[in-house]
């Protein structure tokens, strides 16, 4: 039997983002796959693992020949935006059972790009089959859905719209470190609170931005990691969980399945919340954010509006700072964002980050980081704890 082995992540890269008008989802596929094996220092033929979701037919065998690879281990698991915590979960577990040797994760995106050529309009459903049937006649989009949740939170803890705005003051804040930021110049509450409105409580700034992009995440069994050029970061824990998929079975809108791959999360990794020093979530809404670190366990239930609108969240003077790159309301945002967040965490941890770049107390860099995705309408999630080498 092979002895099992720690996982590490060791490369990780963007492709180009924000507005790519001239790439296909698959070249973007392919320069953040070349760019993350250049980052590790090692050469494709040592990638005998792969794993992706949402583009082809048979996702993940055309990007696989499109890249050149013949894997022996693959995962097309497909859970929304927790995807790729998910994937990292699933990447780990092979490695640590000799399984593989090293996984390639990989995502690319043209979704703005298609709406603005009109090759595809903005989605407002996704499907009218098995139960969304019983919702979507009734023009329940996924933006409703979100903001339907939203507002049972404020009325069973008095969250305010005020609250949820900052959320998307301080993501901006932290965006406007960050020079690969769609847009960077800060916003205020009111401005939050004054643009129009999409599904209420949410306004225009309450919403993700849309982008084109890619992402890549290499990981390698411990055996490997002598041989790349960066330092290790390796992941101690993870957790996944699904929760419903028509509004109808779902127990708590205020509780979203982060809870449970959270704290799986932090139990298999032997760490308490407290000892996170940031936090990358899924952010499509600023409601996912607020109750994400509810749910995480970095506030109680119903105290995320009181927790956020102090300034926690900002890499500058924050206490737990979320989302340093500016997240998915400012950063970018092309679609399934989580690969995104395993991305910047990493970045994090090795001290990459330049003028976002976190630093604990005693101005050290990092030394543990949360990534949360969420996927559906609060349907899934997955939750990784990483820790520097």
């Amino acid at each position: 039997m092979v002895a099992r082995r720690k996982a590490a992540v060791v490369g990780v890269a963007l492709s180009d983002c924000g507005r790519v008008d001239d790439a296909t989802p698959y070249a973007l596929h392919a320069q953040a796959a070349r760019r993350a094996l250049a980052d590790a220092g090692l050469d494709r033929s040592l990638v005998d693992g792969f794993a992706s979701a949402g583009l082809g037919t048979l996702a993940p065998v055309e990007v696989a020949e499109y890249l050149g690879l013949r894997p022996t281990w693959v995962d097309s698991t497909s859970v929304g935006g927790s995807t790729w915590e998910v994937m990292v979960a699933h990447a780990a577990d092979a490695i640590a059972a000799g399984h593989a040797r090293a996984v390639l994760l990989v995502y690319g995106s043209t979704a703005r790009a298609d709406v603005r050529a009109g090759r595809r309009t903005g989605t407002l459903s996704f499907g009218t089959r098995g139960p969304l049937q019983f919702e979507v006649p009734y023009g329940h989009t996924l933006i409703a859905k979100y903001a339907m949740a939203a507002r049972r939170h404020m009325i069973e803890y008095g969250t305010t719209t005020e609250q949820l705005a900052e959320v998307a003051v301080q993501a901006r804040a932290n965006a406007a470190l960050n020079p690969e930021a769609m847009f960077r110049t800060p916003i205020t509450v009111d401005e939050v609170l004054a643009g129009p409105m999409i599904a209420d409580p949410f306004t225009k700034l309450h919403c993700c931005v849309r982008s084109d992009g890619g992402a890549a995440v290499l990981l390698v069994a411990q055996d490997y990691v002598r041989d790349c050029r960066t330092a290790p970061v390796w992941v101690l824990g993870s957790g996944e969980s699904v929760s419903h998929a028509a509004m109808s079975e779902w127990p708590d809108f205020t509780v979203s399945p982060a809870a449970v791959s959270g704290r799986l999360a932090f139990e298999r990794a032997g760490v308490r919340p407290s000892e996170i020093d940031f936090a990358e979530l899924y952010d499509a809404f600023t409601y996912m954010t607020l109750v994400t670190l509810e749910d995480l366990g970095f506030c109680g239930k119903g105290e995320g509006g009181a927790f956020v609108e102090k300034g926690r969240l900002r890499v500058k003077g924050g206490e737990l700072p979320v989302n340093t790159d500016g997240g998915g309301l400012s950063a970018q945002h092309p679609g399934m964002r989580g690969l995104f967040l395993l991305v910047e965490a990493v970045r994090q941890l090795r001290g990459e980050c330049g003028e976002r770049q976190v630093r604990r107390g005693d101005g050290a860099l990092p030394r543990l980081a949360v990534a949360s995705g969420t996927g559906g309408w609060f349907c899934s999630s997955g939750t990784v704890v990483l820790g520097a080498g």
